[in-house]
C-alpha cells in the first residue's frame, strides 16, 4: 500500500473527528453553564464513571479535574454496584459518561443517587436513553460519524467526550478562580514543576538584598555591593521606593580618585528595569538575556516600585536548565 494512501487514511480520521468537534462546539448551551455552576459549589468530590472506553475517558477527565482544583475520583460502575457505592457521599456529585446511555451497569448507580439525593450529570449522545432522562443535567454529545473504517469502534464519540470533559475542567478553573499558585502546590515535581517556578520562589530577600538610601555615601555603596556579592545595589528614597540602581559596571565607568565623594544619584541609573514577584522564572531569564542584564530587583507591582527581593541570572539558570 502506498505512503500517500496511508496518509489519506490518517487525515480522513482526523477530518471526521474535527467535524464532530465542530458540532460539539455548537451544542454548548445553558445546560453546560448550569452543570458548571453546580459543580463549582460541590463541597465534596466529583465521581466520574464510564464503561469500557468511556471508562478510560472518565479516568482521564477525573485526573485532570483533580489537578485543576476540583477534588475528583474515578470509579467503575461495576465496582460501585459491588460495594463501592460506599465512596459516594451526599455532598458529592457524579458524572456518568455513556455514548448509548443504556448501559445496565448504571442502573444501580442512578437508583442510589436518586435515593440519596446525589447530583448527577449525564454525558451521552442518546436523548432517549435512561441516562439522559434520569440524570439531573444531561450534556448531549451530538451524533457524529465514528472515525473507524467500519463505523462502529468508539473513536469520534470518545474524542468528543474527552473534549467536553476538558471544557468542564477548564471552565471550573475559571469559575473557581484557580490560579497558577494553586496549580503549583499540587505539581511540585519534574519539568512541569520547574516551568511553574515564579520569581518569588527563588529571589533573595530581606538582609540578602543590596540596598542603600538615596543619601548614602559611595563608600557604603561599595561595601554593600561587596558584601551581598550580586554586583548590584538598589537606591531607595524615604518612602522606600526604588529610584535607581548602581551596578559594578557603573563603578568601573566612574572610577577616579574622588569617586567616594560623588553623590549616589550621580552614579545610579534611574528608572531601572524591574520584575514582578509572580513572573515565571523562565520568562525572567528570557528578559535578562534579551536585555543583556544579570540582575533584576523584584516588586509586588510596578506601581509601587518598592523592592521586596532581587534575582540573579544564575539563580534562573540553576532552575530552568
Amino acid at each position: 500500500m502506498s505512503t500517500n494512501k496511508i496518509k489519506s487514511y490518517g487525515k480522513s480520521v482526523i477530518e471526521t473527528e474535527i467535524s464532530g468537534a465542530k458540532k460539539l462546539f455548537k451544542s454548548i448551551n445553558s445546560d453546560f453553564a448550569k452543570a458548571i455552576s453546580k459543580l463549582a459549589k460541590i463541597k465534596g468530590k466529583v465521581i466520574i464513571t464510564g464503561v469500557g472506553k468511556s471508562g478510560h475517558i472518565a479516568s482521564k477527565i477525573s485526573s485532570t479535574m483533580s489537578s485543576t482544583g476540583t477534588l475528583s475520583q474515578y470509579c467503575s460502575p461495576t465496582d460501585m454496584s459491588h460495594g463501592d457505592l460506599g465512596i459516594i457521599a451526599k455532598n458529592d456529585a457524579i458524572i456518568i459518561i455513556s455514548n448509548s446511555g443504556k448501559s445496565e451497569e448504571f442502573r444501580a448507580l442512578l437508583d442510589f443517587a436518586k435515593k440519596n439525593k446525589v447530583f448527577v450529570i449525564g454525558i451521552t449522545s442518546n436523548a432517549k436513553s435512561t441516562l439522559y432522562k434520569s440524570c439531573d443535567i444531561p450534556l448531549l454529545i451530538p451524533n457524529s460519524k465514528e472515525a473507524c473504517s467500519i463505523g462502529l469502534a468508539p473513536t469520534t464519540s470518545t474524542t468528543l467526550s474527552l473534549i467536553l470533559g476538558d471544557a468542564i475542567c477548564v471552565s471550573l478553573m475559571k469559575v473557581k478562580n484557580f490560579k497558577l499558585s494553586d496549580y503549583k502546590k499540587i505539581h511540585p515535581g519534574g519539568a512541569l514543576g520547574a516551568n511553574m517556578l515564579q520569581v518569588e520562589d527563588i529571589m533573595h530577600t530581606g538582609k540578602k538584598m543590596p540596598i542603600v538610601k538615596e543619601n548614602a555615601s559611595m563608600e557604603s555603596v561599595i561595601i554593600e555591593m561587596t558584601k551581598k556579592s550580586l554586583g548590584h545595589v538598589a537606591v531607595k528614597n524615604k518612602k522606600n521606593t526604588l529610584i535607581g540602581i548602581i551596578t559594578d559596571g557603573d563603578l568601573r565607568r566612574h572610577i577616579k580618585k574622588a569617586l567616594l565623594d560623588v553623590n549616589v544619584k550621580e552614579i545610579m541609573s534611574p528608572n531601572p528595569m524591574l520584575i514582578c514577584k509572580d513572573e515565571l522564572v523562565i520568562n525572567t531569564l528570557q528578559k535578562m538575556n534579551s536585555n543583556k542584564i544579570t540582575c533584576l530587583f523584584v516588586v509586588n507591582n510596578f506601581k509601587e516600585k518598592k523592592p521586596i527581593g532581587i534575582i540573579h541570572i544564575h539563580d534562573c539558570i540553576r532552575y530552568v536548565n
